[in-house]
């Protein structure tokens, strides 16, 4: 604010006072704020007609209230009437969080909100708001059918009648968090299946009155679901992952944490048909073995986050299955592009290598200029062909080759040729010797070589 923007010296204004989140709530939009007088016979604080009102258009001012907080749009309301009409404009409140305000927030203030902000609401968290019922839901979602976003996270009096409401009046959703919503039943998933198409995350942890028919029921209509939570969702059983693996290709997500029902059997399922998963947590799933991370090895490619505390049947030979059918040569192409200073790289026991992979490595830069140590024992995919793209690895120090049948000693032969410097360990298996006539003599070690 320049100095002819400052009020006269003869002129009194009182200063705006800071507004505390509870009187923020109670008297500001949430109760349907109306303009507050602040001393200015004229009406406002700042006034009307002060200079910041009339040098800047009204679109400019309503574009600089749009990235302001709940709380400061309140704070503004109440600086003059202009302020007033822009701070409580619909497309400001296109995203709204009440957290800090869930002691206060009644089902009348979501109505009021509903009310003013209408089809600009995208973008709603009513997270702790313990006070808000099916009733005010209900105006909500009648008033607001653009929501695509809507956290319900602890609102106990929540029923299935919220979620029949969001079903009839809501088909943009696309994420709904009904986290402890314990009234919520298999009813709220049929629901939202027939009207909710859309929707793509959907948190249900600790709804405990969940059962496979609700999951079923879901998954016949919201076949673009990526994320689902599950936590403490203790009824449900293997027979609630199958409609997953059917129906919804897309997941990517998907939360079961103490679900102790679900076994080797649910899990083994859902990964032979949600290829695209990146996260899982099975922590607390005791029935889980083995035989669950093989499979989540075979089909789940794109795996990054496995959770599973207190999966006590779960041992080592489990995590190297899965270990070593999740590398493969995509993965040796993104260390290529992305990581330009590598130096030295184990893919012990790593079976889906092939020569392929090798060759996208040793053409990179970190290939031609900093790779010294590759091992690639056990990779039984790889052949000479391998040796002859290290060959473009000028740094190279060390190979080793173990147990990697179709490699040959003549393929080693030529890259040390190619690099006399470097050190190649490799293992042949033994060539059966013919019995021996005189049975005497020295017998020599053929099974080891040392290059």
């Amino acid at each position: 604010m320049t100095v002819h923007d400052l009020p006269s010296p003869g002129r009194r204004v009182r200063p705006i006072q800071p507004i505390e989140p509870r009187v923020c709530s109670s008297v500001g939009i949430f109760c349907d704020i109306r303009y507050v007088q602040c001393g200015d016979p004229q009406g406002s604080c700042l006034g009307d007609e002060a200079p910041i009102n009339k040098k800047l258009p009204k679109e400019l001012l309503l574009r600089i209230f749009s990235n302001l907080d709940v709380i400061t749009l309140c704070r503004c309301a109440q600086v003059s009437k202009a302020w007033n009409v822009l701070a409580l404009d619909g497309s400001n409140w296109q995203k709204i969080d009440l957290f800090n305000f869930q002691t206060d927030i009644e089902g009348r203030v979501v109505e009021n909100i509903s009310k003013r902000c209408g089809g600009f609401l995208r973008q709603l968290s009513l997270r702790g708001c313990i006070s808000v019922g099916d009733a005010s839901m209900k105006t909500f979602s009648l008033n607001c059918r653009s929501i695509e976003v809507l956290n319900l996270n602890g609102c106990t009096k929540i029923t299935d009648s919220t979620c029949l409401s969001l079903s009839k009046f809501c088909c943009k959703l696309k994420q709904l968090d009904l986290t402890s919503c314990v009234s919520v039943t298999n009813h709220s998933l049929k629901a939202l299946s027939d009207g909710c198409s859309m929707l793509e995350t959907l948190n249900l942890s600790w709804c405990d009155q969940i059962t496979r028919d609700g999951i079923e029921a879901l998954t016949r209509g919201c076949n673009n679901l990526q994320a689902l939570f599950l936590r403490g969702c203790t009824q449900l059983e293997d027979g609630a992952l199958k409609p997953l693996q059917k129906h919804c290709p897309e997941l990517t997500t998907i939360n079961m944490q103490t679900c102790s029902q679900i076994t080797d059997d649910g899990l083994v399922s859902l990964c032979r048909g949600c290829h695209k998963l990146q996260m899982l947590c099975i922590s607390g799933c005791s029935n889980i073995t083995d035989a669950s991370l093989t499979a989540l090895g075979l089909n789940c490619p794109r795996l990054k986050i496995l959770e599973a505390a207190r999966c006590s049947q779960v041992t080592d030979a489990g995590f190297t299955a899965l270990a070593r059918v999740s590398v493969t040569d995509n993965t040796l192409v993104q260390l290529a592009i992305h990581c330009p200073r590598l130096q030295a790289l184990s893919l012990s026991h790593c079976e889906l290598i092939t020569d392929d992979g090798i060759r996208a490595l040793s053409s990179s830069v970190c290939g031609q200029e900093r790779l010294t140590v590759v091992e690639l024992d056990n990779c039984p995919l790889i052949t000479d062909g391998t040796l002859e793209h290290l060959k473009n690895c000028h740094r190279l120090e060390r190979i080793e080759l173990y147990d990697c049948q179709q490699v040959t000693r003549a393929g080693i032969k030529r890259i040390r040729a190619h690099l006399p410097e470097i050190k190649v360990h490799a293992y042949f298996a033994p060539v059966t010797p013919p019995p021996s006539v005189h049975g005497g003599g020295h017998r020599l070690c053929r099974c080891c070589v040392i290059l």
